[in-house]
């Protein structure tokens, strides 16, 4: 019986190191993605909100343009899209829907449906498309989306999302364990 999914796009479907290079060079820093101990970037680039979204402002059009996929996610996507509804719900702001479409497109990655929501409060988008499952990278909205929402949460293992987590949110370190818990899943879900 087919599922929606819910998926996240940035360090969720593509490579959570994405940020780095960029990182690297606007800053004239040397860290890896083992030094991304947050999700908030702030303390680690020494800037404020502001600046941030300045940054931002610059990068993000280029960064998303190019994010190199996460290992597996595309193989993984592929085997699903017959068999299940997959759904992008993505903090990225709503102005980048072109660039994210072409990536999609350019990366033959399939969906139902992109929703780019411009915040990390997934919760209202999740209800709304009746998501069964959720793959995300981000710790709190990991936590938030499988307490409020009722359904288990796929959390893709990252430097910057180490707090503990509740029974329904089930750390995964690939996409490959995310498929092989999935196909346990749906057994027991049909």
């Amino acid at each position: 019986m087919a599922k929606k999914f819910g998926i996240d796009i940035d360090g969720t479907l593509t490579s959570p190191s994405t940020f780095v290079p960029y990182i690297n060079e606007s800053f004239n820093m040397n860290i890896t993605i083992d030094d991304m101990k947050e999700y908030n970037l702030l303390p680690l680039l020494g800037i404020n909100e502001k600046q941030f979204w300045e940054w931002m402002d610059k990068k993000e059009p280029i960064i998303y343009k190019d994010s190199p996929l996460a290992s597996h996610a595309k193989m993984v996507i592929d085997e699903w899209k017959e068999l299940h509804d997959l759904i992008y719900i993505s903090a990225r702001r709503n102005h980048l829907f072109d660039i994210t479409e072409s990536w999609f497109k350019e990366n033959s990655i399939s969906y139902q449906h992109i929703e780019l929501i411009g915040s990390h409060d997934k919760i209202s988008a999740v209800q709304k498309h009746g998501i069964d499952l959720f793959f995300e990278d981000k710790h709190d909205n990991a936590c938030d989306i499988s307490e409020e929402c009722k359904i288990p949460v796929i959390l893709f293992n990252t430097p910057y999302n180490q707090d503990p987590i509740p029974k329904n949110v089930i750390r995964v370190n690939n996409w490959l364990e995310a498929k092989q818990w999935v196909s346990n899943w749906t057994k027991i879900k049909v």
